[in-house]
């Protein structure tokens, strides 16, 4: 290689290499972090990596450090409802919506928990509120973010989900299929 070719990349790799430093550094000891911030990005570490108790714990000391981290409150109120506290989820999520009622991820996540409850006709509304507010939530995981979760095919959105209630509700009772374990399994919650 050049010479010249050869000192004009390691002169833009030691570039790099500072520059990244200096963000590194002003991200860690000089950029404000809020009251609650570093709980709330350890919960949303442990919840991608399917530790929904540790999730819980640093969500709830992300609001003991800042009891109106909305963020934290919905974090806590998806690991909930995971953990199978639905009661205490659906509290949660209602909480979310007194506070930010225009935040359509919210809708679509208490959606999603109120059809695991069976409460279907609630979830729907759940659903349409949330497509109302932002279409964009139709669209599901983005491809990257599936990439990271290790999940090559698209699962269920809210928009599926809302056209089969639609179509099983609309059956007489006795013909109605509304829970079907192995595919109710594949949806996953909304993370903005």
């Amino acid at each position: 290689m050049d010479d010249r070719v050869t000192r004009t990349l390691k002169t833009i790799a030691i570039a790099m290499a500072v520059l990244f430093i200096g963000w590194a550094t002003y991200d860690r000891f000089v950029a404000d972090v809020a009251p609650g911030d570093m709980a709330y990005h350890a919960g949303n570490r442990a919840f991608e990596d399917a530790e929904y108790a540790r999730a819980a714990a640093d969500y709830r000391q992300a609001l003991a450090e800042a009891p109106d981290h909305i963020w934290a409150l919905r974090g806590l109120a998806r690991t909930l409802h995971l953990q199978g506290q639905y009661e205490e989820s659906l509290a949660l999520y209602d909480q979310v919506i007194e506070r930010d009622p225009d935040f359509a991820g919210t809708y679509a996540n208490r959606g999603i928990l109120l059809d695991s409850m069976g409460r279907h006709e609630d979830a729907l509304d759940d659903y349409d509120r949330a497509l109302a507010l932002d279409a964009e939530v139709a669209e599901g995981p983005h491809w990257l973010t599936r990439f990271l979760r290790n999940q090559p095919e698209a699962p269920p959105t809210i928009v599926d989900r809302a056209r089969y209630l639609r179509a099983e509700l609309a059956k007489p009772e006795a013909e109605r299929v509304l829970r079907v374990p192995d595919i109710d399994g594949q949806q996953r919650s909304y993370k903005q």
